[in-house]
């Protein structure tokens, strides 16, 4: 990647390639607003309800994204962002942390080696 992208940018991005509202529920909030609560309590842990106002009703914040994750909008839009940062040449991808990661994930399954202990002290692991 060239450098940080602001978070405006990214949720305006985000805001563009959202779903356009079903009706059923009547009017939604502004999708940036919504995105930026969305983000800002994935990053920081705050409860839904303890979300600031500057995002809005912690509610309509909450549903959106159960809404969203359930019918995988989530995925949807990281797919056209990841598309549009690629195209416009934001993105350098760098196979080694993709080779990295397939290492980590086969490692348990290399002869000699047995299956790594997830248990934790007092599971029977190290005994």
């Amino acid at each position: 990647m060239r450098g940080p992208t602001s978070r405006a940018d990214s949720s305006s991005r985000a805001g563009r390639n959202s779903p356009v509202s079903n009706r059923r529920c009547g009017r939604w909030r502004d999708h940036r607003q919504v995105i930026d609560g969305i983000l800002h309590r994935v990053r920081t842990g705050v409860h839904w309800r303890d979300l600031t106002e500057r995002f809005g009703p912690w509610k309509p914040v909450y549903e959106r994204h159960g809404l969203w994750s359930a019918d995988e909008t989530w995925e949807r839009l990281l797919q056209q962002v990841q598309a549009d940062a690629d195209a416009a040449g934001e993105i350098d991808w760098d196979s080694s942390v993709t080779r990295w990661a397939f290492e980590e994930a086969t490692a348990s399954r290399r002869p000699g080696q047995g299956a790594p202990c997830l248990g934790g002290l007092g599971h029977g692991c190290g005994r």
